[in-house]
């Protein structure tokens, strides 16, 4: 009994800290909406920089755990087959969600974005029912309507039928399903991959794929001046290295349907962010509506016992 308790208590604090770095995780993605907007290059441009200039951090990283895991427990390597096919679809489904994001970004509001981009928990939640077997309680849809709902309060959302903000919420809602693609991806290699050879390996094909995007679009593909590259090289760490590896480091502990939840904390982020940056006005509304977001997160956390994890 007592060593039962002592897992218990083990598998509750890694859980806990699981949530914690992904909590950590979105709040720097959320962030990054600003930095995008600042950039001095077009949308698809910044989007092969923000991931070409974190491969360094990412690999640097994945050398120096391995090296670790040499004295205890080894990494595991992707194995042939099925899982380098995995990760060339994660990689290229975050590509092409980073390249419909950054577009948005140019054509909507910041918070309009970040929330349309975040719809990805109900493709996810649904997917995850039946790709993974996990059960959702009625406690944990009252907390993602909720925080949808609070979502859309906080963004002020609207579909101007009348051109460019009609254009970038399309953009942000094919983000969404390539955004669901690829956390239902990382979900299913966590099972089988450590977090940072993932992403390190994942994020070859995602550059790859950005960088022969940009290269057909034609844009400019060098910033004008230093500040431009410290933006790039910020958006980079801040926004794939921490952001990215955080995430997915808590999707191996939580429910994939409670993480990705809980990455609608990014709208609340990006809209506070933008309003004392770019001074994009936040009315009582929205405000309103940050709070039910962070109740419905913290709603469907206390029901995170009762979520069923995928069955074996």
């Amino acid at each position: 009994m007592a060593s039962q308790a002592v897992i218990h208590g083990s598998e509750e604090r890694t859980t806990r800290l699981a949530f914690a770095f992904l909590l950590c995780g979105a709040t720097c993605i959320g962030m990054a909406p600003i930095l995008v907007r600042i950039s001095e290059l077009n949308a698809l441009p910044t989007a092969f920089y923000r991931l070409f200039l974190a491969l360094p951090w990412l690999w640097l990283w994945t050398v120096t755990y391995d090296k670790g895991a040499a004295h205890g427990s080894k990494a595991l390597e992707p194995s042939p087959g099925k899982q380098w096919l995995g990760i060339a679809l994660g990689g290229i489904f975050f590509a092409l969600d980073m390249a419909f994001w950054h577009e948005s970004l140019h054509h909507t509001s910041i918070a309009n974005a970040t929330l349309l981009t975040n719809t990805a928990p109900i493709f996810v939640a649904l997917a995850a029912r039946f790709l993974f077997h996990e059960r959702l309680t009625r406690f944990f849809l009252i907390g993602m309507c909720l925080a949808l709902v609070g979502g859309v309060l906080l963004s002020g959302f609207h579909l101007d039928s009348q051109g460019e903000h009609l254009y970038g919420d399309g953009m942000a809602l094919l983000a969404a399903l390539f955004y669901a693609a690829y956390m239902l991806t990382i979900k299913w290699l966590r099972s089988s991959m450590d977090t940072l050879p993932m992403l390190a390996r994942m994020g070859l094909f995602s550059t790859a794929t950005l960088g022969l995007i940009s290269l057909v679009s034609g844009q400019t593909m060098i910033p004008a001046s230093w500040t431009g590259w410290v933006t790039l090289c910020s958006l980079a760490f801040i926004g794939q290295v921490l952001g990215q590896g955080l995430i997915a480091y808590g999707f191996k502990h939580l429910p994939a349907s409670l993480s990705a939840l809980s990455l609608l904390l990014q709208p609340l982020v990006a809209s506070l962010a933008a309003w004392m940056i770019l001074k994009e006005t936040m009315s009582s509304t929205q405000i309103v509506g940050g709070i039910i977001v962070l109740y419905g997160i913290s709603l469907a956390r206390k029901t995170e016992n009762r979520i069923g994890h995928p069955k074996a």
